[in-house]
């Protein structure tokens, strides 16, 4: 009987440290939305990116996502992002699918423009690169290596499917 009272006490421990851990780990997130001036942006791909990532500038947080849609006519992403009211873009700004690090998160990159104009609420950043799709990238530049190159045409066999 006080076996099973010990592993009782030690799971219900257990349980509540891992209760305090998510809690904590929730709460430190920086998953809460900014909030701002809504503009969009249309991308071909956004692969990635979730309701809640970060939008940033010069890799400070400026904003994040708040939704995420599919123009039915274009068939283009359409995200819609909340900026900081404090921080005014210009019109010809863009932005850029991007990730911390081979494997890390996604955002949304900006990059401020020139123009004198600014960007205001509902405004669309028109000037967008999507994400790139990692695998197919790597999977290109292998299949683009032909093998060692030779120098008086000492390769050109095996090149041709000649033996």
């Amino acid at each position: 009987m006080g076996k099973n009272l010990v592993e009782t006490l030690i799971g219900a421990v257990v349980l509540g440290v891992a209760v305090i851990f998510f809690v904590f780990a929730y709460s430190k997130g920086g998953l809460k939305t900014v909030e701002g001036y809504t503009l969009i942006g249309k991308f071909d791909r956004v692969d990635g990116l979730v309701e809640g990532s970060d939008v940033r500038l010069s890799g400070i947080k400026i904003g994040t996502i708040t939704q995420q849609a599919l123009d039915p006519e274009t068939y283009l992403a359409v995200l819609t992002m909340s900026i900081k009211p404090d921080i005014k873009l210009p019109r010809d700004s863009s932005a850029q699918v991007a990730s911390d690090g081979l494997l890390g998160d996604k955002y949304l990159s900006l990059q401020a423009g020139g123009d004198d104009e600014m960007l205001k609420e509902g405004g669309e950043i028109e000037h967008t690169q999507g994400s790139v799709d990692l695998l197919s990238l790597v999977g290109r530049f292998m299949f683009s290596q032909t093998g060692v190159k030779g120098g008086k045409g000492e390769n050109d066999g095996a090149k041709n499917g000649l033996q």
